[in-house]
C-alpha cells in the first residue's frame, strides 16, 4: 500500500470526523473551527488548534489534499433552525446571511485545490429545505460546475448507538469510482450500554448529588409543558427514554433543560446524560478527553457526528479511491 490519503477538516466541530477518517488509515493535512471552546477539546486531542473562521482563510493557505469533509453548519436549513427563523422573521437556508452561506466557501475550496473526493454532512431536513430548491442547488454546484459524481443518502445512526439520528451525507467523486454507502446492519442498540451507572452513583454520594438530576421546579415545569401541548394535539413534550431501547436526537441546545433525553431513575426525578454518557451515545471513544465545562461539551456532542457511522463511509471512500478501474467524468 502507498502513501495514506490526506484530508482536510472543515467546520471540524471537535473532530469526531477526524477520528473517524484517522481510524480508516487516513492523514489530516488541515483543519478549520471558529469556535474557541471546540478548537480547546479539539486540540487536547490532537495536539493542534484548528485554523479559525473559513471565510477569512485563503486557498493559498490550505494544502493539497485527496479528501475533503465538511459538516458545514445545519441550523439554517435544521427543522428547529428553520422554524425559529420564520418566527423571528428572519431569513434560513441560502437566505441566511452568515452560516447559510458558508456551503459557498466549501464550493470555493473544492474548486481551487480539486481534491479527489469530498464528504459533507447535515441535518436530514436539507433534502426538503425550502421544497427541494436548497438541495437541487447544492447538486447543481457539485455536479454540473465543480464536474464530480454525488452520491446522497440519509442515513439514521441507531444501528451504531442507541440513538435515532438521521443525517444527509453527500460524498463526490473527481473520477467516477465504484462507490456505495455501507449497508447497515439491522441491530438492537440499548441506551443502558452506554450509561455511567456506578460512576454516577459515586459522584453523588460524594459531592455531586443532584448534579445531572432535575430538580422538582424543571421536573414540574416540562410535565405541565407537555401536558398542555398533549391538550392542543401537538407532540411536543420531554423524553423520558425506555433504557432497552433508543433515545431522540441529541441536539446541541441539550444544555438548556435535557429535556429531549432524560433518563429515569427510581425514587427520583430523571435525569441528564452525563458529558460522557453524550460523548458514547455519539460513538466516541473513552479515551476521548472533554477539557470544557459541561455546557460547551453538552453543545459539543449535540453538534457532533456518529464517528463508527462516519468510519464506514470514510472506508468505503477509501475504497473506492483505491479502486483500479476508474474513469474521468464526461464534460
Amino acid at each position: 500500500m502507498g502513501e495514506k490519503l490526506t484530508f482536510i477538516d472543515l467546520f471540524a466541530g471537535i473532530g469526531g470526523t477526524r477520528l473517524a477518517f484517522t481510524k480508516a488509515g487516513c492523514k489530516c493535512v488541515f483543519s478549520s473551527e471558529w469556535d474557541k471552546y471546540a478548537q480547546k477539546t479539539y486540540e487536547v486531542n490532537f495536539g493542534e488548534k484548528p485554523e479559525g473562521d473559513i471565510t477569512k482563510i485563503s486557498t493559498r493557505k490550505i494544502p493539497p489534499h485527496d479528501i475533503l469533509i465538511a459538516g458545514f453548519p445545519c441550523q439554517p436549513f435544521s427543522i428547529s433552525g428553520v422554524s425559529k427563523k420564520k418566527s423571528l422573521d428572519r431569513p434560513h437556508g441560502f437566505e441566511d446571511p452568515t452560516q447559510g452561506t458558508l456551503f459557498f466557501e466549501i464550493k470555493r475550496i473544492i474548486k481551487a485545490k480539486k481534491p479527489q473526493a469530498f464528504l459533507l454532512e447535515n441535518v436530514k431536513n436539507l433534502i426538503h429545505h425550502d421544497k427541494g430548491r436548497t438541495m437541487r442547488i447544492i447538486m447543481r454546484i457539485l455536479s454540473n460546475e465543480l464536474r464530480y459524481a454525488t452520491f446522497v443518502q440519509v442515513i439514521d445512526a441507531k444501528s451504531y448507538v442507541p440513538q435515532h439520528r438521521e443525517r444527509t451525507f453527500i460524498v463526490g467523486f473527481k473520477e467516477w469510482v465504484p462507490f456505495e454507502f455501507p449497508v447497515l446492519e439491522d441491530k438492537k442498540t440499548n441506551l443502558k450500554d452506554i450509561l455511567e451507572f456506578e460512576e454516577i452513583q459515586q459522584r453523588e454520594l460524594i459531592q455531586f448529588y443532584g448534579k445531572y438530576t432535575l430538580s422538582d421546579k424543571l421536573w414540574n415545569y416540562l410535565q405541565e409543558y407537555a401536558k398542555k401541548h398533549r391538550a392542543k394535539g401537538n407532540g411536543f413534550g420531554y423524553g423520558l427514554v425506555d433504557l432497552d431501547g433508543t433515545t431522540r436526537t441529541l441536539s446541541a441546545r441539550y444544555y438548556k433543560d435535557g429535556s429531549e433525553i432524560l433518563i429515569p431513575q427510581k425514587d427520583k426525578n430523571p435525569r441528564r446524560l452525563t458529558p460522557r454518557e453524550c460523548a458514547r451515545l455519539m460513538g466516541f471513544p473513552d479515551s476521548f478527553r472533554i477539557p470544557v465545562s459541561d455546557t460547551q461539551a453538552y453543545k459539543q456532542f449535540g453538534n457532533s457526528i456518529v464517528v463508527p457511522l462516519v468510519y464506514d463511509i470514510a472506508k468505503a471512500i477509501v475504497k473506492a479511491l483505491q479502486h483500479e478501474e476508474k474513469h474521468p467524468l464526461e464534460m
